[in-house]
């Protein structure tokens, strides 16, 4: 007798007919198969479960989470699955998990990796910075056959352009010929123009641009992008006004780009065109214009901008970026209270708008108003960052606030665990010298961790012209002629060190290298803004303006007044080796005398004057001025360079320190 199981244990139950199936043992009766499911329906099934593994990484929030995801992917057999993986990879690159510590392990288990797995290891390696990994992947990838697709290139090129290594940029754009097929690809080739435009190679980014076929809004916006940061208005206008559509990125790139070359009033204008053509506007584009009106310093685009503001619903009390710039722009119009009228009313605050209010209070001399504002926001549990602590370190600095500005600087790694920077060791260089301690800011200087730029020696240079120490500046000078050799103002300020000390073959001196290296004295200007709105302009020495002759007439009748109470003109503001009456003449036609008698006939006495100004003020304007405040009553605030000074009674808000 054959053994029953034996004999149809190779034989599927399901072809057994039902009637004698029952008969079987019943340890075959449990081996039956699956029923028979077609080839199209385990398709559809495996497709389903494709769909839900990728919805279930798109909602994952933790590695954990991503890990049991993963778990699942093995258990139902799609570790060779290059769609899933992909999903699985990018994930892993969204919240910054190291590729090599998971996804490279994840992408070495697969055997024939297509050109998306490839290409999403690559973008991760480029994400994090590791652009030769990266390189390694893509070269990989081309002796395994694999081609590659758009985003390999794009990815490519991105990680090019972020640090800055166009030679492989050029290598792989040198790819894409080779490979063929991509010359007419528009996102490759808008790459491209990207990696170009990053690494500072405009000319090779414009001729990528000109060789296209067709174009889209990235091409032009790219090229213009990059004139803006270069500098270059004059090419990026021209683009603009070729470009046939444009939208708010388009427009806010020209917006911003003038506002942040310098040029205030383009920015306005253009920002007016963008509102009559009826462009929609963000923040970023608000942020440039608030900027531009902050350059021009004037209350009549201040408030114009406000309006605006509120009314596009982007008030400072919901909007806590446009709230920052708006706290930055009331600064540098000289209304330190708006300014903290729209600090106080933001719903949220966060290190920007503090970081804003406290430089505020810093260029307005108000160290303490600063101080107890750091204070706070400390207190409350946001934590400052590096501009915070150059707002604060500014403050002491300009208040003569020698030891809590040592405390304050030893705090930052100390106790917030920020490296001071560069910039934080000139505001110190700064700190010491105006306080008068030359020596020990030069020693700070030579003996930092970091190499001095130019703002640490010209913090010191400054500080010897205050205190008269041609020798230390002679030091501070030579090292800012290797760091600056074409800024002009070095050499006068040196030039001026020597006048006030009646070394005048050193005056000679420099000036002729001044003359060698054909520099230019900018003259100084100022201007300010009338009853009406409009904006004066006045430069020194400038005796064109149509009301000079009233202009010159107040300024007289002052200068006898100011006489008759004890001022007598300070020479050694004038660094040049002439008669003491043509000194006199040069002063009194000073660019802020000039505003500030324009002022005066112009501007209600219920009103102050605002006085803006390109460079320092000299120590005779500011003496002149503090008396003028003092025999007409009148508030007059001068922003210079570096700081506002509020003028009241004979009083100066800098208490004569700057």
């Amino acid at each position: 007798m054959v053994h029953l199981s034996h004999k149809f244990s190779t034989i599927p139950i399901n072809f057994i007919p039902k009637q004698f199936s029952k008969h079987l043992p019943q340890q075959i009766q449990s081996q039956t198969t699956p029923p028979f499911i077609p080839f199209s329906q385990r398709q559809n099934q495996r497709s389903l479960l494709e769909s839900q593994l990728i919805s279930a990484l798109n909602c994952c929030t933790s590695l954990t989470q991503i890990q049991q995801i993963h778990a699942r992917i093995l258990r139902k057999g799609f570790e060779q699955c290059c769609y899933v993986l992909t999903k699985l990879i990018r994930i892993l690159t969204k919240m910054e998990i190291p590729m090599d510590r998971y996804a490279k392990l994840v992408f070495n288990q697969v055997e024939n990796p297509n050109p998306f797995l490839c290409t999403a290891l690559i973008r991760g390696y480029c994400l994090q910075g590791l652009v030769k990994e990266s390189v390694f992947v893509y070269s990989e990838m081309r002796k395994k056959s694999v081609l590659p697709i758009s985003f390999t290139f794009s990815a490519l090129f991105k990680a090019c352009g972020v640090v800055n290594d166009v030679d492989l940029g050029r290598q792989i754009h040198g790819q894409t010929i080779l490979i063929g097929g991509f010359g007419f690809d528009l996102f490759v080739k808008n790459s491209l123009i990207e990696m170009y435009v990053k690494s500072g190679f405009l000319g090779c980014g414009r001729k990528v641009f000109d060789e296209l076929p067709e174009r889209d809004l990235i091409s032009w916006t790219e090229l213009i992008v990059g004139y803006v940061k270069a500098g270059d208005m004059e090419s990026a206008g021209e683009l603009f006004s070729e470009l046939p559509k444009k939208d708010m990125v388009a427009w806010t790139a020209m917006v911003t780009g003038y506002a942040q070359n310098a040029k205030p009033r383009e920015a306005l204008e253009f920002f007016e065109r963008m509102l009559n053509e009826g462009v929609e506007t963000d923040e970023v584009t608000l942020v440039g214009v608030i900027s531009a009106c902050a350059q021009l310093g004037a209350a009549k685009y201040a408030n114009w901008i406000r309006d605006i503001v509120e009314n596009l619903g982007f008030s400072p009390t919901r909007c806590v970026v446009v709230g920052s710039a708006l706290i930055d722009m009331y600064s540098k119009c000289g209304s330190v209270e708006d300014a903290y009228k729209a600090f106080n009313v933001m719903e949220e605050k966060n290190v920007f708008s503090y970081s804003s209010m406290i430089a505020g209070f810093a260029m307005h001399g108000y160290a303490y108003a600063a101080l107890e504002l750091f204070h706070e926001m400390v207190k409350i549990g946001i934590k400052p960052n590096k501009v915070t602590f150059i707002g604060v370190l500014t403050a002491c600095s300009h208040s003569r606030m020698v030891e809590q500005g040592r405390q304050i600087f030893e705090s930052m790694e100390e106790k917030f665990g920020i490296s001071p920077g560069v910039d934080h060791y000139s505001c110190m260089v700064d700190l010491l010298g105006r306080a008068g301690c030359l020596e020990e800011a030069l020693n700070l200087a030579e003996t930092m961790p970091l190499e001095p730029n130019g703002g640490v020696w010209g913090a010191l240079l400054g500080a010897c012209r205050t205190y008269s120490n041609p020798d230390i500046a002679q030091i501070a000078a030579n090292h800012l002629f290797e760091l600056e050799p074409n800024a002009i103002g070095n050499y006068i300020l040196l030039s001026n060190i020597y006048a006030s000390a009646g070394r005048w073959n050193d005056v000679l001196m420099v000036r002729k290298m001044m003359r060698e290296k054909g520099l230019r004295k900018n003259p100084g200007c100022s201007w300010l803004e009338t009853k009406k709105g409009v904006i004066q302009e006045f430069f020194a020495g400038d005796m064109s303006h149509p009301r000079y002759g009233e202009m010159k007439q107040v300024l007289e009748d002052l200068l006898n007044r100011l006489k008759a109470i004890g001022y007598q003109p300070n020479m050694n503001s004038i660094a040049y080796d002439v008669s003491d009456e043509e000194k006199r003449r040069i002063l009194i036609t000073h660019s802020e005398k000039l505003a500030l008698a324009f002022g005066l006939l112009d501007i209600n006495a219920d009103f102050p004057i605002r006085i803006m100004k390109n460079i320092r003020i000299c120590e005779d304007c500011h003496s002149f001025i503090c008396g003028v405040s003092q025999i007409t009553r009148r508030v007059i605030i001068v922003r210079d360079n570096l700081r506002f000074h509020h003028f009241h009674d004979g009083k100066c808000s800098c208490g004569n320190f700057w």
